[in-house]
């Protein structure tokens, strides 16, 4: 049920001294774009006749089809507590159209919308909550950001050594103030590293959430003279920053993946879609860990998950199977990073979850002891396979992964993959420091 109607926007916006309205959407690559307009120009936009240039964002559009219409979601309007009280500015997140009225292929927030219909004709709800990590570092003279920081806290550390204590309590009252519900934020394990956790959701109000989770803290870091970065591994020998992705499905109103006649507590639909997951992971990680630096931080010894099994009693797997049970009983994927798209990564851990349920995909046998204390002899006893080590071997394998291909559709699969081989090849040929440091005196 919609919580605002047009008029309810309207009305909004003239009582709250409402100036600008930025009208945002999301790139293929998981970066947030706008067009700002002011409150005169806000009934053409509810009207979804503002029109953009759909060729100037990457990966979208072709010069010769360039013309798009942005859709307001009336439902996400929410006003930016960080911005003047007089002249406030206020935002709609916005569904990308083609000029015929239909929605754009290219659009991530659509690709979602389309496993969404598949699940709800299933009968199921997917209801998500992340675990968004950050670092914040100290940023040069002229503002640019540097991975400097002066803290040297640890793992739900307080100040006065958590030094970003501070803005952390300040970003979770400015997100409260834009109506999430906070359940927990502290100290990472790495200097200068945060985590803050907000209410799971269903996926689309999730995937919204996130990309406002990350202007929120971007924003609120900048008021404190400091930079947050969603990087997955701004520095060598220290932990990364992961985005824990707690998934469930519910079926008329009750939790699908509880069964408490199970000896985990777990329903077939859970072991099912854990099974389908595990079968389309290697194909789905250039989503879920889409750069370059994504993979520093998929390495053993640091916290990060590396081997393809599943637990409910330890954390060195993919997937694992948090304590809680009835209504909470969820699967934690434990691969996803921050800079992900947000769309498509639950639109492929979704559209796999549903394929493990359509094909009775059984998940293998819970590993249940370290999977990084054991040795390569071992993992391959037990058929523990690893993710993907590079950019490179994670394109080749969404290229060979025909459902996750499918779901993110012709347009979409062609333009990320094309990118992302561009990027892979722009790293390969790089000199970096430690090659000089390396070589340079050697030879």
């Amino acid at each position: 049920m919609s919580k605002y109607t047009k008029q309810d926007v309207i009305r909004l916006v003239e009582e709250e001294d409402i100036e600008f309205v930025r009208l945002q959407f999301t790139d293929i690559f998981g970066m947030m774009k706008n067009v700002a307009i002011t409150a005169s120009q806000l009934k053409k936009a509810l009207n979804n006749e503002c029109m953009f240039d759909g060729s100037s964002i990457e990966g979208f559009a072709r010069i010769e089809e360039s013309d798009m219409y942005l859709y307001p979601d009336l439902d996400s309007f929410e006003i930016f507590p960080w911005r003047p009280q007089q002249g406030k500015v206020a935002r709609l997140i916005c569904d990308i159209y083609t000029p015929e009225g239909k929605p754009f292929e290219g659009d991530p927030r659509y690709i979602l919308k389309k496993v969404l219909k598949e699940a709800e004709e299933m009968g199921y709800t997917f209801n998500v909550g992340p675990e968004c990590e950050f670092f914040l570092y100290h940023t040069d003279d002229n503002g640019l950001p540097t991975t400097l920081t002066h803290e040297k806290a640890g793992y739900f550390d307080l100040g006065p050594v958590d030094l970003g204590e501070n803005a952390r309590r300040d970003m979770v009252l400015t997100l409260e103030e834009m109506g999430f519900e906070i359940e927990a934020s502290h100290h990472e394990v790495a200097p200068a590293q945060h985590e803050i956790d907000f209410k799971y959701d269903e996926a689309l109000i999730t995937a919204d959430n996130i990309m406002t989770f990350k202007l929120a803290v971007k924003t609120i870091a900048k008021q404190h003279g400091l930079y947050a970065t969603f990087m997955p591994k701004p520095k060598y020998g220290e932990n990364g920053s992961g985005m824990h992705t707690n998934m469930s499905l519910s079926k008329n109103g009750k939790n699908a993946f509880y069964d408490p006649d199970d000896k985990l507590g777990l329903s077939q639909d859970a072991y099912y879609f854990m099974g389908g997951i595990m079968k389309h992971i290697k194909g789905m990680t250039a989503i879920t860990n889409p750069l370059i630096n994504s993979y520093k931080r998929l390495v053993p010894d640091y916290e990060a998950p590396v081997y393809i099994a599943w637990s409910a009693t330890n954390r060195s797997p993919l997937i694992r199977i948090p304590a809680s049970r009835g209504e909470s009983t969820r699967v934690e994927l434990r691969c996803p990073d921050p800079s992900t798209n947000p769309y498509l990564a639950l639109a492929v851990c979704l559209a796999a979850g549903l394929d493990g349920i359509k094909n009775k995909i059984k998940a293998p046998a819970s590993v249940d002891k370290n999977i990084f204390a054991m040795t390569d002899e071992e993992r391959a006893a037990e058929h523990i396979d690893s993710l993907p080590g590079n950019l490179e071997e994670a394109i080749r394998e969404l290229e060979n992964d025909s459902l996750i291909l499918e779901v993110l559709g012709e347009h979409i699969s062609e333009r990320y993959i094309s990118a992302k081989k561009q990027e892979w090849e722009s790293y390969r040929t790089q000199v970096t420091n430690w090659e000089i440091e390396e070589y340079l005196y050697k030879f």
